[in-house]
Parts: C-alpha cells; structure tokens; sequence
C-alpha cells in the first residue's frame, strides 16, 4: 500500500476507532513513515552524545540500491510479514521454507505481533509503535502472495488489469528505472516485478505467480477488509468494544477505493486529505499533512536539520530531543524489529536474523 492508505485511511480508521486527532496524526504519520525512514546509522551531537536509528525501508528504484534492498532486516519485519502458511506457531506449511516466508493476510504472525504492541502501551513511544504495527498489519492484505527476500516465489508474469490488459506501458517505465534491464530482471524480492499493482486500492488484477498458479486479486475488497481489521485492532489498544469500522466510515473508504482511481499515490492522498478536510468521514474536519523530509518534519523538529539524506557532521543537543517523534519512532522501530526477528518468528521456526 501507498501514502494515501497508510498515512489518510490509517488516520480515518483510528479517528473512527476512537483516538483522539492528535493521536490519530501520530499513528498516522508513523505508519507512513516506515517508508520514507531509509537513512541508518549513528547520529553524533555537538555535547559527545549519540544516537543510532535503523532504516524501515529502502528506495526501490535504485539499481544501485539492489544489493541492499536484499536485506531482510528491513522487509521481513516491516513490509512482508511472513504467514506462515496461515499456520499457528508450532504447525508448518507443506513445502520448502520459502513458504513460511510468504506473506499471508492477517496471519498468526501478525496476531502476535499486535499482542506485542498492546502488551508495550506504557512505553513513550506507544503510539508511534502502534503506527509502525498498522503499516505492517495491513500490508500483509496488499503483499499477501509475497516474500520479502530475493526468490523465484516472487516471480511474476502475465499482468493483466480489471479489463484483461496487459500493461506494457507500465512495465517499459519501471523497467527504464533499472537502467534499462530487461523485465525479467526485475528483482524477484517482494511484489518488484508486479510493479504497483498490489498497492493500487483501486485495482482488480490477476498474474501468474512464481509457482505458475494463476492468482486473481482484487484489491478493493481486500483492502476494505484491512482497514476493518485494523480498526478493531485500534479498539483493542483503547479497550473499547470489537466492532470494526461503523458503516458510515465504511461507505465512505469503498468509495474512495472507487474514486480516487489515479495510478499517482501524491495524488490520491491530496484527495484522501481534501476528503478529510471537508469531513467527508464524519469524524470532524482536520487539516491532516505529512512531511517526509525537509523543514518541518520529524526530523527536522528533532534535529535541526533540512537535509533529506545523509547528516550534518554534528547536531546541537536540545533537552526536548528526548521527546521528540522522530527519536520515539526510532525507539519504538528498534523494538519492532527486535520483536518480529528476536521473539516472534522463532517460534514459528523462521531465522532471518
């Protein structure tokens, strides 16, 4: 999924789950965040002091980057989730191991690890955590057939739209990103060789998988189902009733599937943040924004610094750091990490680390 289920719809969900809009922003702006945090490394301050944050994400269209995208410290525990099977801890898929691997939508694995966000509210960085957890919840609905490491499982053919259109077009513009290699050497790590179709909320497509079984997927209904889900996941955190979504908001994000068509993410969320703003959700109207990098984001608040890549030599040390979103998120993306590789996976006899 893109920016604008991630950052607008999580924000929605939350506010229909019960948080307060301040909250939901946190939730919200972690969630997108997980996508846009690809610098790593220790930061130094001017005092002797330091500070180490991790990356949740790689850029994706960078040749150069590929060696590192097969990293699965990154898109095992925060992009493809594996399912499994869809099997219980203890229990094992029929096959090879690529097949716990896969990811699986709203899979025993993914159960625990919301056990382990609820169990970890009383930590400063709860919310952000939660965020980072609504990111990987729901991407185990749109990665669902998917592995998060470098596999023939991956292997994707025959794209067809809703209409039964191959979209060559689309595949001739990815595949200029990678210096003009052929399609077929599209890495085979994650959904890259079914280029946007599994994050596209509007989108009815099949292909043919790396194991030639012929998979339909149909992303407005699968994505409806996720936003459910983690809205009763949301309600478990402020221990209110399961309900789900109410059937207003419910309406309103199948229409917005069903609206906002455009194969641009900025685009669609700019619609998802208009519809907010107008309070087409009921839920009381918001200026809801986002700032990845740059002046005025996290970053930038926490550390002083506009730049969207690498770092200054050394950062002037303020108190409040210690508060800040951008240093909770890191914590709480440690902790995630840890959680998922250290803790969770193991018990399904899966080893990523």
């Amino acid at each position: 999924m893109q920016i604008d289920l991630h950052h607008a719809m999580t924000w929605v969900v939350a506010r229909d789950a019960g948080f307060l809009p301040a909250q939901a922003s946190t939730i919200a702006h972690a969630a997108q965040y997980v996508d846009d945090a690809t610098n790593y490394g220790h930061i130094e301050f001017s005092n002797g002091a330091a500070y180490e944050r991790i990356a949740t994400a790689h850029k994706m269209l960078e040749y150069r980057n590929l060696d590192s995208l097969k990293n699965m410290k990154v898109w095992v525990p925060f992009h493809f989730l594996p399912g499994n099977g869809g099997l219980p801890a203890g229990q094992n898929p029929s096959g090879s191991f690529i097949q716990k691997l896969i990811c699986q939508p709203h899979s025993y694995v993914a159960k625990d690890m919301v056990a382990e966000v609820l169990a970890d509210k009383d930590r400063p960085y709860s919310l952000h955590r939660l965020g980072i957890t609504a990111h990987v919840f729901i991407d185990t609905w749109g990665h669902r057939g998917f592995a998060g490491v470098d596999h023939p499982v991956n292997h994707v053919r025959d794209i067809k739209d809703h209409n039964g259109q191959t979209h060559h077009s689309l595949i001739a513009k990815v595949s200029g990103y990678f210096a003009n290699i052929l399609q077929d050497n599209i890495p085979s790590l994650g959904h890259g060789q079914a280029l946007s179709h599994p994050d596209l909320p509007h989108q009815h497509w099949s292909y043919q998988n790396g194991l030639g079984e012929h998979i339909e997927r149909n992303n407005p209904i699968d994505f409806l189902q996720a936003a459910d889900e983690l809205c009763k996941v949301f309600q478990t955190y402020l221990v209110k009733p399961i309900t789900g979504l109410s059937p207003n908001v419910k309406q309103h994000i199948a229409q917005c599937f069903a609206q906002f068509t455009s194969d641009d993410p900025e685009l669609r969320h700019q619609q998802w943040l208009d519809a907010i703003a107008a309070d087409r959700f009921g839920l009381g109207a918001h200026r809801l924004s986002y700032i990845a990098k740059g002046p005025g984001s996290w970053k930038h608040q926490a550390l002083g610094t506009t730049l969207a890549q690498g770092d200054e030599a050394y950062y002037e040390y303020h108190p409040d750091f210690m508060h800040s979103d951008w240093k909770h998120f890191h914590d709480a993306a440690k902790k995630h990490r840890q959680s998922i590789i250290v803790d969770i996976l193991p018990r399904y006899g899966i080893c990523v680390s």
